[in-house]
């Protein structure tokens, strides 16, 4: 059995009522390849969570954007994933770059998240990734098994982790990584799983690239062989988010 084709939409910090209301049409009403096929899920700011859960077609899924590193409890502002689970939101996005780099997330922290989320019974989308800087200093592949190392150090069954690999660089710049650097990246990052836990996990783990994905440029990166679908920033707010999931028939025809 091959890894089903992944996409997840990361709204970020966008949105209202209305202009959630109008993206859940578009997404409702639109023709795109079966469950078998891909699997589809989006990610609004948690105030929006209850609204898309409610209105979203039921073959695409909801994803929160981060949770709390433990139980809930006196952490003001904090979203715990316990209160996702109770809101039936199935995923969450725990290590993004933005919490990596703005409110100074370490690996650690993240891998205890992913952790804690995971033990809490939701699946994870665990986001990976180097600076411009760390890419021109040739540090690529140390920096995202570092990044992997602190999360394989803290769980033991992969099977609900999706793992995004978003080159820094590259996320809302307008620069892609080129198909083959992704490739790269996404072989190296397999090798690892390979060598570090079990050729199993290696095999079976997706592993989505993020990082400037559109319409136009999401076939060629999807036929990539260990490119296993995408984590989508400013185009999941368009409509040629229907193109990059459509992006998953590359696979099934290859």
């Amino acid at each position: 059995m091959g890894r089903k084709f992944f996409v997840g939409g990361n709204w970020k910090c966008n949105g209202t009522t209305e202009e959630v209301k109008k993206i859940i049409n578009t997404l409702n009403e639109a023709q795109v390849p079966s469950q078998d096929v891909v699997e589809v899920v989006v990610s609004p700011p948690f105030v929006f969570l209850p609204t898309v859960k409610s209105l979203l077609r039921p073959d695409f899924h909801v994803a929160a954007q981060n949770c709390w590193v433990k139980k809930g409890g006196a952490f003001t502002g904090e979203v715990s994933a316990e209160m996702l689970v109770n809101l039936d939101i199935p995923w969450v996005i725990v290590g993004h770059s933005e919490r990596r780099l703005i409110l100074g997330e370490s690996n650690e922290f993240v891998g205890d998240k992913v952790a804690y989320a995971l033990s809490q019974k939701l699946k994870v989308i665990a986001c990976v990734g180097e600076t411009l800087e760390q890419r021109e200093a040739g540090s690529t592949l140390e920096v995202v098994a570092a990044q992997t190392k602190a999360i394989a150090d803290r769980v033991s069954n992969w099977d609900d982790v999706v793992l995004a690999y978003e080159p820094v660089w590259a996320i809302g710049t307008g620069k892609v990584a080129s198909p083959a650097q992704a490739q790269e990246v996404h072989t190296e990052l397999r090798k690892w799983l390979q060598a570090n836990i079990s050729a199993e996990v290696a095999a079976s783990t997706r592993i989505i690239y993020g990082g400037s994905v559109n319409g136009a440029n999401c076939k060629e990166l999807a036929a990539k062989p260990d490119v296993d679908g995408f984590l989508v920033g400013g185009a999941s707010l368009k409509p040629e988010f229907i193109d990059i999931i459509k992006s998953a028939e590359v696979k099934k025809n290859a």
